[in-house]
């Protein structure tokens, strides 16, 4: 458990990080952020943090993920939401579910994984069925993921185990971290900026690319198929293949 010698050194480092000439205003023109985490109510407050205004109102996590855009100072930022998934009740199906309609709203492919996590109550379940969320969506997740971390509660000094777990998580998404009691605006759009940068861009999802391979795997003879009659060129009939392959794509994820 964190002590208060702890919590003031990180108080004094987050004041350097606002008054560092560094933190620059975030250089992108597109974000979109999928929050997942332990917390319906603080995923909602983050997400309603970010777009600036209150978007997320209901009180209970919806059963769905929920999409909301934003534009201001010529930025387009998109906040994800998921429902409840780090609960034991949640099937595989609905969880496969879930991963489907993250990604469609996610189109062509998430920036960043805010993960809003509560350390008093993050248990070893939800840290298994967090990940394992987050590898059906890509094996290069980290890569694109960092921790909030929620103003912890009051619990027994006794058990640190929520805080070994955090730590776990902090470590796999390459210690991006932040507390949420410490920053302001500018500083996680800053940070998310960052994020964007090291990866140069979106992360393209597994999901899709199986989709794809599904849909080519699919079609693929069924246009051969028609091609063979063909009297075009080939340079046509390669035109027409991609076309109809776009088409199905298109088809898939945007229904």
């Amino acid at each position: 458990m964190a002590s208060a010698g702890d919590e003031a050194e990180d108080d004094v480092r987050t004041q350097q990080r606002r008054n560092s000439p560094d933190l620059d205003p975030p250089d992108f023109s597109e974000l979109r952020v999928v929050l997942l985490g332990n917390s319906w109510s603080e995923r909602r407050s983050v997400g309603n943090f970010i777009l600036k205004e209150k978007r997320f109102i209901t009180e209970k996590a919806p059963g769905q993920c929920e999409k909301f855009i934003t534009e201001f100072e010529e930025k387009t930022v998109t906040i994800i939401n998921t429902p409840d998934l780090l609960q034991a009740n949640v099937s595989a199906d609905k969880l496969n579910e879930h991963v489907e309609t993250c990604v469609r709203f996610s189109y062509p492919g998430p920036h960043v994984f805010l993960l809003v996590l509560q350390p008093e109550n993050f248990t070893e379940e939800q840290k298994l069925r967090l990940c394992g969320f987050l590898t059906r969506l890509s094996d290069r997740w980290f890569d694109h993921s960092m921790v909030l971390i929620s103003t912890p509660r009051e619990r027994s000094e006794a058990d640190d185990s929520p805080d070994l777990l955090l730590k776990e998580m902090i470590v796999k998404c390459q210690y991006r971290h932040l507390k949420l009691k410490n920053i302001d605006h500018l500083e996680l759009l800053t940070r998310l900026g960052q994020i964007i940068k090291e990866n140069n861009g979106y992360l393209s999802c597994d999901v899709f690319k199986d989709a794809e391979q599904r849909l080519t795997e699919e079609d693929v003879k069924l246009e051969e198929a028609s091609l063979v009659f063909s009297p075009t060129q080939d340079n046509g009939k390669i035109w027409r293949f991609s076309n109809l392959l776009r088409k199905l794509i298109f088809r898939k994820f945007s229904n």
